[in-house]
Parts: C-alpha cells; structure tokens; sequence
C-alpha cells in the first residue's frame, strides 16, 4: 500500500488523520501486541487505543518494534469517566506507557456523568493540547447537543467525536450535524453493527470482487468517515486494510445510505 494515497481527514492544526485506522479494544497482552504489530506491517498508520483498554503498553510496544518513525503513526488514546479532574495525570500516564512525547488525538471517552464537568473536563483537555502532550482533542460518544455546549463555553470545536457507526446505523442528519460544526466523525464498531450477510452489501461486494466487510469500511471512507475496525487475525487485519483499490458509485452508496433506513 502506498501511504501517500492513503485517504485523510485534516483536524484543526492541520493534524492529518487516515480515514482507515486499527481498533483496538480487546486486544490486550501479546495478542494485543501483536495484532497492533501485525496492523502496521499490514499497512494501518492510525491506531485507537483507550487508557480503559489497558493495552496501551502493548501499543507503544509494536509502534516502536515495527520500525516506522513516531511522526509516519498517528495514535489515538482516551479519557475514561472515572479520571474526571485527573486529566493532566491521566494523559502522563498515557504517554509514559505507550513510551512517546506526544499522542495526536486525545479523546474524552464518554460524556461526564455530571453534567457540570462537561466544560470544566473540556478545558482541561484544550490545555492538555496546549501544552504539546495532544496535536488535537475531541470526544467519544458525545450528542451534538453536547458538542454544541463545548463549542458555546470555549468556542473551541472537538476536532472528532467517535462513535457507534455503520450503514445500519446511517443518520444523515447526525452525519451533517458533525459536518456543519466543523468536526469529524469516526465509526467505531463498523461490522458489529452491521449485517454483512445482507443482500445489498452482497450484491455490491460482488461487483468489485471483494467481502462485504470491505465494502463498509469503503462507505465510511467514501463518505469521509473515520473508521476504525478491529481484528486480531492477521488475514482479516490485511483484508481490513486491503480497501483502496476500489470506490462505490454514487447509486452504490445510496443503496447502502438507505439501509440506515430500513
């Protein structure tokens, strides 16, 4: 694969992020370790990992034993609810075990549950990106609503929410939503919450000659969506990553729009 082709989202700072990313939630231990490893050789360049994983270790791990330089890897950890008013020590504690300077997205993973840390968890994560330790900051399974109080309070727009997405899942107006404001949407559990045995995506797997499984991670990219499957099976992790040598047409992407429908 040939990375400069490799499709992208720019985030506020010009911080580029692959449209293709390796999930990673699961994935703990050698396995874990692996399979990251594995992603990479594969040709993945954006990894998603989570302080609540409990992966990060492995992660820095496979990053530095694969080869490629800290800057060719985008790396994304997360926030967990519980270390609410412990951000500054929470994303230490990330980058000392994943072993680099700096992640490039750090995502508050679920919305607080006090409504009045929203701002106040918000603000520390902009000057957690201040201060150098993030390129950029967002959110993880965020309403717009809220999405639109962190905007009021520091006019300072999340540069990605991640959330559960798929073309069962499709919502256009959710979709434009993120796109008016300015910020990126990345789909998390692209297959899980997706029937790969549907007729629509068969019959256009068929067509390009591929799985129906690279047919929806081809949609989200389409669509300039985020996605970010998960596998810890090498043949799987390679097909996963085996997406740009074919695109949906218009009216095959509206098949797959509508089945947000059904």
């Amino acid at each position: 694969m040939d990375h400069a082709d490799h499709p992208i989202a720019v985030l506020p700072g010009d911080v580029r992020i692959p449209l293709l990313g390796f999930g990673t939630w699961q994935a703990t231990g050698e396995a874990g370790f692996r399979a990251v490893l594995d992603a990479l050789d594969a040709g993945y360049r954006h990894i998603d990992t989570a302080t609540m994983y409990g992966n990060e270790k492995e992660v820095g791990r496979a990053v530095r034993e694969s080869g490629l330089r800290r800057e060719d890897v985008f790396l994304t950890t997360k926030l967990p609810p519980e270390r609410v008013g412990r951000e500054r020590e929470t994303i230490e504690e990330s980058l000392r075990a994943l072993d680099v300077d700096y992640v490039d997205l750090w995502l508050v993973h679920w919305p607080p549950s006090a409504p009045g840390d929203l701002i106040p968890v918000w603000r520390e994560m902009l000057a957690a990106r201040d201060a150098g330790l993030a390129r950029a900051v967002g959110v993880s399974n965020f309403s717009t609503a809220q999405i639109d109080e962190l905007i009021q309070a520091t006019e300072e727009n999340p540069a990605v929410n991640q959330i559960r997405w798929s073309p069962f899942l499709y919502d256009r107006q959710r979709h434009a939503e993120h796109r008016d404001r300015g910020v990126v949407l990345e789909g998390y559990s692209p297959f899980k919450a997706s029937d790969l045995s549907d007729p629509v995506l068969t019959r256009i797997a068929g067509a390009h000659n591929v799985s129906p499984a690279q047919v929806v991670l081809r949609w989200h990219i389409d669509h300039e969506i985020v996605a970010i499957p998960k596998s810890v099976t090498p043949e799987r992790i390679r097909a996963n990553a085996d997406v740009f040598g074919f695109s949906l047409t218009a009216e095959e992407m509206r098949d797959i729009d509508a089945l947000g429908n059904v």
